[in-house]
């Protein structure tokens, strides 16, 4: 019997200090016993920290660990596949490839993206299971014992959602009868036989059925949110939006929004100027970094803060010209990013002025340079009301669109109200993606891309949306255009091959018969 790749049943256990920013101290897996962990209900949430640790951690394959760092590196590597970031050079080499779609041969070993992203989402999911298998037994506070559950159904839902858009297209756009990705409920060991692909509609039901167990958890606990590492009952109900709007299912996209808002506040200026902190009033969830877990070369501040004296961060990271052009003077969140200047007055990348360059990015830095810190947010309010603006539009419920996209555009545009005004009351989207923006679904998407700007993957947006992008419009400041991967909805290249030690490792998943198309549209 062939072993299931990649698929680890250990667990790593760190013990919660309590505080919002102390957490997470390491202890060995082989020290402390399942029966042990999980016969007492508060004794298992040292298996959830555990679990949330591993979402920053690197080490997910044999090599290249500068750009594998986790959850935070897997969103840049989505992120930097769409129109809107730009690499203004290869650098040490990380991340550029996948910025220049030039990783076709990485399937086949055990270092590149392909590999550490299909490892890391299925070692996420074995840990999850193991709790979930423990929960007949366990005892003590049913309190901590529904959250723990929650922790742990959320995080599944969270890592098959990302897995089958990562390694398949979009199933409401081109069917969920395509192969979606092998589905584990149970805990797994080496040894343990592999699963074969399914269809893209087991795993939407999976995601569906576990956030909606995860929000049942969490509704029956009073605990709150104990870490903002951890999912509370808003971010699970925001999860549960950003799925329903991968499904186009936008009348639950609108309601699990609206049911994440509750008691919410939106940020200001002040609170998004720099987005590096959990500490925000409108930061529902985020990987909380403190000094002694600080992670060093594979965080991806060390390589986008360009001013950060790291020889990673010779890359600079910028946003398009075309989208930066596109904000209106009157909107601070231009400010985000560095004007437009002479080449010749630009800084030195690596350097104290790396930063000194056109449209080099300065919303996503270290917190604090020498230290190496800075937390890694993951779902914030505005989010949530931009979710609630594109399902009430969907659904042809332009006013309440209009309140919710007004809402975040008002408190960073001055001017916003007149800019809305000129919005036609249309859900129809330009597929030129570098087009007149001209409907109230245009406006709601050019306000996701510019606030949630390398937060969220625009990769994701743009195939749950079908569209294609052409990176060289006149003037681009793209490095790499690559145009012969991009144009086409539905592109091949907009997936990841799954990766051959999965082959080798399971019998029921055939390289011939389960690996994703190489050329053409991917269907």
């Amino acid at each position: 019997m062939k072993k299931i790749f990649a698929i680890f049943s250990a667990l790593v256990l760190l013990v919660f200090a309590g505080c919002q920013k102390d957490f997470l101290e390491t202890n060995p897996t082989d020290r402390v016993s399942g029966p042990t962990i999980f016969a007492d209900s508060e004794n298992a949430m040292t298996a959830v920290n555990g679990l949330i640790r591993l979402l920053y951690v690197g080490g997910w394959g044999s090599s290249w660990g500068a750009e594998n760092g986790g959850l935070p590196a897997y969103i840049l590597v989505q992120d930097i596949k769409g129109e809107d970031h730009v690499m203004d050079g290869q650098g040490s080499g990380w991340f550029y490839y996948d910025y220049a779609f030039d990783t076709f041969g990485d399937w086949t070993g055990d270092a590149g993206h392909q590999y550490q992203m299909w490892n890391f989402f299925y070692t996420l999911i074995s840990n999850a299971n193991y709790i979930l298998a423990n929960q007949e037994t366990m005892e003590g506070d049913v309190d901590y014992k529904n959250y723990a559950l929650g922790q742990a159904y959320a995080i599944r839902s969270f890592c098959y959602m990302w897995l089958v858009q990562t390694y398949q297209q979009n199933g409401a756009l081109y069917g969920t009868t395509l192969p979606g990705v092998p589905l584990y409920t149970e805990p797994t060991v080496a040894g343990s036989e592999g699963k074969g692909r399914g269809t893209v509609a087991d795993v939407y039901a999976q995601a569906n059925a576990d956030i909606d167990a995860a929000i049942q958890c969490l509704s029956q606990t009073s605990l709150g949110q104990l870490h903002k590492s951890h999912i509370s009952l808003a971010v699970a109900y925001g999860i549960k939006a950003r799925h329903a709007l991968v499904q186009h299912d936008y009348a639950t996209a609108l309601s699990a929004a609206e049911s994440a808002l509750k008691g919410q506040k939106l940020g200001s200026w002040g609170d998004i100027q720099v987005v590096n902190s959990v500490d925000k009033p409108n930061v529902l969830w985020g990987l909380a970094i403190q000094t002694d877990q600080a992670m060093g070369n594979y965080d991806i501040y060390n390589h986008m803060d360009a001013d950060c004296l790291s020889t990673y961060s010779k890359a600079r990271h910028l946003i398009g010209n075309w989208l930066y052009d596109e904000i209106p003077d009157t909107d601070v969140r231009k400010a985000w990013w560095t004007a437009p200047l002479p080449e010749a007055q630009w800084g030195v990348p690596g350097t104290a002025n790396g930063s000194q360059r056109s449209w080099c990015q300065k919303k996503l830095v270290y917190l604090n340079a020498t230290a190496q810190t800075g937390d890694h947010i993951l779902l914030r309010t505005e989010e949530l009301y931009l979710i609630a603006a594109e399902a009430a539009c969907e659904a042809g419920d332009f006013a309440k669109a209009r309140q919710y996209v007004s809402a975040v555009g008002s408190l960073r545009d001055s001017n916003y109200a007149a800019r809305l005004a000129k919005m036609a009351d249309d859900k129809t989207l330009n597929p030129d993606t570098t087009g007149p923006i001209s409907t109230l679904m245009d406006e709601i998407f050019f306000q996701r891309r510019v606030e949630l700007w390398s937060e969220n993957p625009r990769l994701f947006d743009l195939q749950r949306r079908g569209l294609a992008y052409n990176r060289n419009w006149a003037g681009t400041n793209h490095t790499s255009t690559a145009t012969a991967y991009t144009q086409v909805p539905g592109s091949a290249n907009f997936i990841l091959w799954i990766p051959r030690s999965e082959f080798d490792g399971n019998e029921n998943m055939d390289a011939e018969r389960d690996q994703n198309p190489k050329q053409g549209r991917g269907l």
